[in-house]
């Protein structure tokens, strides 16, 4: 198969242990390419490094999560610094192919609810500067996330809703608003998911595949660490949801992350 994982942290410090091998699980897996989202300042050298070590396969996007703006004094300086990475990448990356992961978590405290919004809108600001897909992570906050959303219907904003965990009203909602894909993880292996009977409904051209490693690990693998690798789960389920073959998923899911992430092509500024 063909693969492509969406949303991949394998340069957590998860995987200090044993990233290259789990890489290698990943190609052995048919997985070609992975796409790695940036979180902060924190863990932007072990994003750069991989990318430097593998600029083939892996694919650097550029962003603030939505978590590193609560209790930070210095959330601020960190937007700064993703708009000076998109504006002058570092050295020996390939091109960032998103801004990500973006987007709301009000799970853990809905304290720093405007401050999240507030980075949300300038975080789309610079993907649309750049010309650039947004990906989202939204947690507890989808009606934040679809208001927001919606205030920029006819601007040319895309992207992908990672970990896309609402239902077939949102999805359809955040179609009118502009080209979006909706990542489909592990959650959607898990027994009685309702995710599961969601995705029976979505369009496959709207999917795109993702990991989250080391998160949300899929069926059989569940409660053990996650990895790139096991993306084609992810693949079977929704062949099975869809009643397809999972090569027809892959090819599909592949085709549409190509579309709207494309390979190797600069950031341009408008």
């Amino acid at each position: 198969m063909n693969l492509i994982d969406t949303h991949s942290h394998l340069y957590d410090e998860a995987f200090d242990p044993d990233r290259e091998e789990a890489f290698e699980r990943a190609r052995n897996a048919g997985v070609r390419r992975l796409l790695l989202p940036a979180i902060d300042s924190e863990s932007h050298e072990q994003l750069f490094d991989l990318c430097r070590r593998h600029p083939d396969r892996c694919s650097p996007m550029m962003g603030l999560h939505p978590t590193s703006v609560n209790e930070n004094p210095r959330w601020r300086e960190e937007l700064n610094l993703v708009e000076h990475y998109l504006q002058s990448p570092p050295e020996g990356i390939p091109p960032f192919c998103a801004v990500g992961e973006i987007g709301l978590d009000l799970y853990w405290s809905r304290e720093f609810r405007e401050e999240q919004i507030e980075a949300f809108r300038r975080q789309i600001e610079l993907a649309l500067q750049y010309r650039l897909p947004i990906a989202v992570h939204t947690r507890d906050a989808w009606p934040e996330t679809v208001e927001i959303i919606r205030e920029y219907r006819g601007r040319g904003l895309r992207g992908v809703f990672h970990a896309f965990s609402d239902g077939i009203e949102t999805c359809h909602e955040l179609k009118t608003c502009g080209e979006f894909l909706f990542g489909i993880g592990g959650v959607v292996t898990f027994r009685k998911s309702r995710l599961a009977e969601v995705v029976r409904e979505m369009e496959l051209r709207d999917l795109v595949l993702e990991t989250d490693c080391p998160y949300l690990t899929p069926v059989p693998h569940r409660g053990e660490r996650n990895e790139s690798s096991y993306v084609h789960f992810v693949c079977e389920k929704v062949a099975e949801l869809k009643g397809l073959t999972p090569e027809e998923v892959a090819e599909a899911t592949t085709a549409n992350a190509g579309r709207l992430f494309g390979e190797t092509t600069p950031a341009k500024t408008v």
